[in-house]
């Protein structure tokens, strides 16, 4: 298995009690999809190891106790910290407005008068508002995602078409009398 084929899913963060198990803490919004796990990735020196797992429960909202198939203290000990992924083929298909944000990168973003603002580069997710950044005419132009801004999610031809609030792709393009 192949990192560009799977989506990041979490870290193996500790262990759990005596009998092998390690706490594996969720990166998602919606944890109640993962309750039951038959395998995970976790990378190992830049290589994406399948294990198997025996049971799992949950630890806390955002957080499975894992139980490995044949487990054993050198399993248990080359997981901890870790990161964990899934295959991609795993996620159930998004419709209409609704995306996963590796899927939209590289995706144009135009304005409600079709005009480009931009290819989405990457996507931040590590603020309180999470945000496109495109590149428009060399220049990084960042794009809050805010639902209602989204007018249609194209993935045939591949754009995002949004409405933006008058001025903001300026901001970015337009140089200040601070700049002159």
């Amino acid at each position: 298995m192949r990192k560009e084929d799977c989506y990041f899913l979490g870290k193996i963060t500790r262990r759990h009690g005596l009998a092998g198990n390690v706490i594996l803490k969720l990166d998602t919004d919606q944890p109640e999809l993962y309750n039951k796990l038959e395998s995970i990735f976790v990378e190992i020196n830049g290589l994406l190891v399948p294990f198997f797992i025996a049971k799992s429960s949950w630890s806390k909202l955002d957080a499975l106790n894992i139980a490995f198939k044949n487990s054993s203290e050198a399993l248990v000990d080359q997981s901890l910290g870790k990161s964990v992924y899934l295959p991609l083929a795993s996620l159930p298909k998004l419709s209409g407005k609704q995306f996963y944000y590796h899927e939209v990168v590289g995706f144009d973003i135009l304005d409600e008068n079709d005009n480009n603002c931009g290819v989405i580069r990457s996507i931040n997710d590590q603020t309180a508002q999470n945000y496109f950044v495109t590149n428009l005419d060399g220049k990084e132009v960042v794009i809050p995602i805010i639902k209602d801004w989204i007018i249609e999610v194209n993935r045939d031809e591949r754009f995002i078409k949004m409405q933006l609030p008058e001025g903001l792709i300026d901001v970015f393009l337009v140089p200040s009398k601070k700049d002159e």
